[in-house]
């Protein structure tokens, strides 16, 4: 049985071929998954640029949601007919310090769809049966594909960010994640927010999703508008791929602040530390997140209290979609839908 794929290019350049390959047999724990719809992230970028090691051939996405088709004897955990998802934490040892504390995303031994393991952008995908987490009736499958990445990552950052409802909060970055930031921080945490880009009709949407004021940094200086119009956010939480959103949400914050890393520039952001000393400042970084997060994640998806803006596109268009992530075109999340044509010319 063949599948067709996305892939890293051969000189990891930070394009994607399509490609058609054999489906391997299962083997213990496994599960093959027919998916439906895959999310593209700026972290597929990444990888496929080479900028975590270079990874040729790797089948991208890590955004997977489909149903399962097989299960290895031994699973318990899952069976035909299960919709599921194909997240970033593909793996985990189960038995390390991380494991064993709730923090299996830091595992040392970690195994990542679409990076370290071969991911959900392809027509089929085989899992770790008890890595694959269920998703929930009521939840579009293809917004759940958005949660599976953005809103996950997102939901567990405004949980460590410790707003509290009626608090501030600061989101940089008001796209694919960005978003589902200002919804959770809104909708699910109480939480007064105020949403930072570059980008206007981005800024709209934040506006549309929940966010009481927004602000362009690239015409006013959002650190001072924060702070004149809340006393300084009592946390901020940072998806945007850039230094200067850094550096900006570190002074943005009153004292006692704490800033969220979410996003990954590939730079280093500037910390003053007297001003990190003397005002109590906490600078914390936030990896995607657990099942059990997801799980959460999933439910508030469910509940209607989160609903991701996507965009479907067919399997044929990945190129096309990386490329316009590449130039910054990408308001909300773009979604390949694995049973859409391809609408180009040459078909």
């Amino acid at each position: 049985m063949k599948m067709k794929a996305a892939v890293v290019t051969q000189n990891s350049d930070g394009n994607v071929e399509i490609v058609e390959r054999e489906i391997r047999p299962l083997e213990h724990g496994e599960a093959l998954v027919e998916v439906e719809y895959c999310g593209v992230c700026h972290t597929d970028l990444h990888v496929a640029a080479g900028d975590y090691g270079k990874k040729p051939g790797r089948v991208l996405g890590h955004e997977g949601i489909g149903l399962v088709k097989e299960v290895a004897p031994d699973v318990q955990s899952l069976k035909v007919g299960d919709r599921v998802s194909i997240a970033w934490l593909f793996q985990s040892c189960g038995s390390c310090e991380y494991c064993n504390t709730g923090r299996e995303t830091l595992c040392r031994s970690v195994l990542n769809a679409g990076y370290t393991a071969d991911g959900g952008m392809a027509t089929h995908c085989i899992v770790d049966a008890d890595y694959a987490v269920k998703v929930p009736d009521g939840l579009d499958p293809a917004q759940a594909s958005s949660i599976t990445c953005a809103g996950v990552t997102t939901y567990k950052g405004v949980k460590v960010s410790g707003v509290r409802p009626g608090q501030w909060i600061a989101v940089y970055g008001a796209g694919g994640l960005g978003n589902l930031g200002v919804q959770y921080a809104k909708k699910v945490f109480g939480a007064h927010v105020v949403a930072i880009d570059i980008n206007d009709d981005k800024l709209a949407f934040a506006k549309e999703c929940g966010a009481d004021f927004t602000v362009n940094a690239a015409k006013e200086d959002a650190a001072k508008v924060i702070q004149e119009k809340t006393g300084g956010a009592h946390a901020a939480v940072v998806t945007a791929v850039s230094a200067a959103a850094f550096n900006s949400a570190v002074d943005c914050v009153r004292a006692g602040g704490r800033v969220v890393a979410i996003g990954l520039p590939p730079e280093s952001m500037d910390l003053s530390i007297p001003r990190l000393v003397l005002d109590g400042i906490e600078v914390v970084g936030s990896l995607v997140g657990t099942r059990k997060d997801l799980e959460e994640a999933f439910q508030f998806g469910a509940e209607g209290l989160v609903v991701p803006k996507v965009q479907l596109r067919a399997l044929d268009e990945a190129p096309a979609i990386f490329q316009e992530m590449r130039e910054g075109k990408i308001t909300g999340r773009m979604v390949i839908d694995m049973n859409k044509e391809c609408s180009c010319i040459h078909h």
